[in-house]
């Protein structure tokens, strides 16, 4: 019998370099938003208006991501990666040195310019140097910052709060990404950009107001939701109206006809869901259900990081018998660990066991749920899908928390995990539409 291709070691070297870089932003917003509280009192900031410091990341962060595919071809994928980085950096230096709330907001803006184009331009990047060849394996590495970042962001960010100045939340940052700038600009291969690909202005007025403006709205309550919900969701339609009517649209829209990337898409934003939506109720159990301290919540939440962990051994198997099966499995393991937390008093000895089990599921399902979006497409269209993917996750966590956060204050923390446990439910049953088997290497439609 003949065996799978081994992992290019090339490749994998350069999906480590990009993987460093990522790791800073993707714990960013979750390490901040542990140290609220102690910026609100450091700063003098009533909740309001401290409460923006992640505000603000998050709309910069989701107004860029549209652009990440026209910025790649344009000026090169390496040029654009290596720039981001650099901007996040220089952003984290400045709200580092922030001197009032006003300005800190303002370099949390600058932040998330530059952290909001790193994870499409590197699953780019690193899904053009595969070939399509062994996704499962790539994925098990490029998939884990971002999967670690909100487990393992609320630990990190109480040990700095808790031991050390919150300007320590900001240059935490500076370390990682200064060794991956100095490693991409000897390790990262440099592409050919294309000076003459037009920037679809139409669609970048239509799309990046429109996603800012929903992810606000999704944020927010009462009136503020109630009116930026709409107005994003009709930016939004428009865009797509406008997206399937262009030859060059901002983000292409004809990748949703390819079955594998529609059903991919959709599990996207449940698992996005499941995975914010739980990084937003799992600290708030601790503390408010179990009495437990910032910094004791954070720590305990360190087994799901333990099952991610495990789950990279899932990449090797999603190549071997294809991403439906591992997907599946993964989201009904997710919603099996999930459901403890939704029982009236479980025993402190079943939570532990529990983020474990969810860990697992989530992660395996993420990875295999990304190989299904990226392992039928051509290089030339895997800008636009790392863009539209990039956007169906952060709307699935907007969209997860908003929900999630309205249930909890109306039923409790059981009924919000029992949602979110018929939500990881769900998205398995969607997950029947991924295609069976696994694709020849490079294979695209």
């Amino acid at each position: 019998m003949s065996t799978r291709p081994r992992l290019d070691p090339a490749v994998l070297k350069l999906a480590g370099i990009l993987v460093l870089g990522a790791v800073a932003p993707l714990l960013d917003s979750t390490i901040v938003s542990i140290a609220l509280h102690t910026l609100g009192r450091d700063l003098n900031a009533p909740t309001a208006t401290v409460q923006w410091v992640s505000t603000a990341y998050l709309l910069a962060l989701a107004s860029v991501v549209p652009v990440s595919a026209w910025a790649a071809e344009r000026y090169g994928a390496r040029r654009v990666w290596l720039g981001s980085l650099g901007l996040f950096l220089v952003g984290s230096v400045l709200c580092g040195l922030a001197w009032n709330i006003g300005s800190l907001v303002v370099f949390r803006v600058v932040q998330g310019v530059g952290g909001g184009m790193l994870l499409p331009v590197l699953q780019t990047l690193v899904m053009r140097a595969a070939g399509g060849r062994n996704l499962g394996r790539l994925m098990a590495v490029i998939t884990l910052p971002a999967l670690l970042g909100p487990i393992l962001g609320p630990v990190l960010g109480g040990l700095i709060v808790g031991h050390l100045s919150w300007r320590s939340i900001f240059y935490v940052n500076l370390p990682l990404g200064l060794l991956a700038l100095a490693l991409a600009h000897r390790g990262v291969p440099k592409d050919n950009p294309r000076p003459g690909h037009r920037l679809d202005v139409t669609g970048l007025l239509l799309l990046s107001p429109g996603l800012a403006v929903l992810v606000y709205g999704l944020t927010e309550t009462g009136v503020a939701r109630a009116a930026a919900v709409p107005l994003g969701a009709v930016l939004v339609a428009a865009f797509a109206a406008h997206a399937l009517r262009s030859t060059r649209p901002l983000v292409d829209l004809r990748l949703f006809r390819d079955r594998a990337f529609s059903t991919a898409s959709v599990l996207m934003f449940l698992n996005g869901l499941a995975l914010y939506g739980g990084m937003f109720l799992l600290p708030l159990y601790y503390q408010q259900e179990r009495g437990e301290s910032v910094v004791a919540a954070g720590l305990l939440l360190a087994p799901q990081g333990l099952g991610s962990l495990l789950s990279r051994a899932t990449g090797p198997l999603t190549d071997r018998i294809g991403p439906r099966p591992v997907a599946l499995g993964g989201m009904l393991l997710s919603a099996l660990g999930t459901f403890p937390f939704a029982l009236p008093h479980p025993t402190a000895a079943l939570l532990p066991v529990a983020l474990v089990v969810r860990g697992l599921g989530m992660s395996a399902a993420n990875l295999a749920v990304n190989v299904g979006a990226y392992r039928h497409l051509s290089p030339d269209r895997l800008p636009h899908a790392s863009a539209a993917v990039r956007i169906v996750q952060q709307l699935g966590g907007s969209f997860g928390t908003a929900v999630l956060a309205a249930v909890l204050a109306h039923g409790g923390f059981s009924s919000a995990f029992a949602w979110s446990t018929a939500f990881t439910i769900l998205a398995a049953l969607v997950g029947l539409r991924l295609p069976i088997g696994v694709a020849s290497a490079g294979a695209h439609p």
